[in-house]
């Protein structure tokens, strides 16, 4: 198993990169293409996933995001590929942020996951990746969605704003202003 790699960046395409570490090239799958420059000298985590059909490596800049990569990857119904891709419209923070607050609407914009799939990742990750799930009220989100479905606002334009807000910690008051704030622009 190939823990990390350290060399220079010698090509780059749209979702991965070729890593020259000592004269041998090691292409890498990685979230965030637009991070690294061809000819930058770089640290990654990788991990190696292993398909009856398909080999590849998947790199990360932090341990971090390879932990939540790796926890993302256990949910049934996302695989590695569909999981790069959605971590590449985000941030580790920001998705554990979002599942410690129930946020389904923000994990359903992210590339590749849909509503079934965000509710199985809060299903399924809430305790392993927040923690002991003391941050935020998990229903807050519900909570906001209803409200403002009483004030008239359409699903579609409520599922778009809670999708932008992720505020773990944050009351259902503090959600409501904040979402009727963007609402009203």
């Amino acid at each position: 198993m190939i823990y990390f790699l350290r060399g220079k960046v010698v090509l780059k395409d749209k979702d991965t990169l070729v890593i020259d570490v000592r004269d041998v090239g090691y292409q890498v799958l990685v979230s965030h293409i637009d991070d690294y420059e061809i000819g930058q000298e770089v640290f990654v985590y990788t991990y190696n996933v292993v398909r009856e059909d398909e080999q590849y490596l998947v790199a990360f800049n932090s341990l971090e995001e390879k932990s939540v990569f790796l926890s993302l990857i256990k949910v049934k119904g996302l695989g590695p590929k569909t999981v790069i891709g959605a971590l590449s419209a985000t941030s580790p923070d920001q998705v554990v942020a979002a599942i410690s607050s129930n946020n389904v609407a923000y994990l359903k914009k992210l590339p590749g996951i849909g509503a079934k799939a965000a509710g199985q990742i809060i299903l399924d990750l809430k305790g392993e990746l927040t923690g002991d799930g003391k941050k935020g009220d998990p229903g807050v989100y519900d909570i906001v969605y209803d409200a403002l479905k009483e004030l008239g606002f359409k699903g579609a334009a409520i599922d778009r704003v809670l999708a932008s807000i992720n505020e773990p910690g944050a009351t259902p008051e503090e959600v409501i202003k904040i979402a009727l704030s963007k609402l009203r622009k």
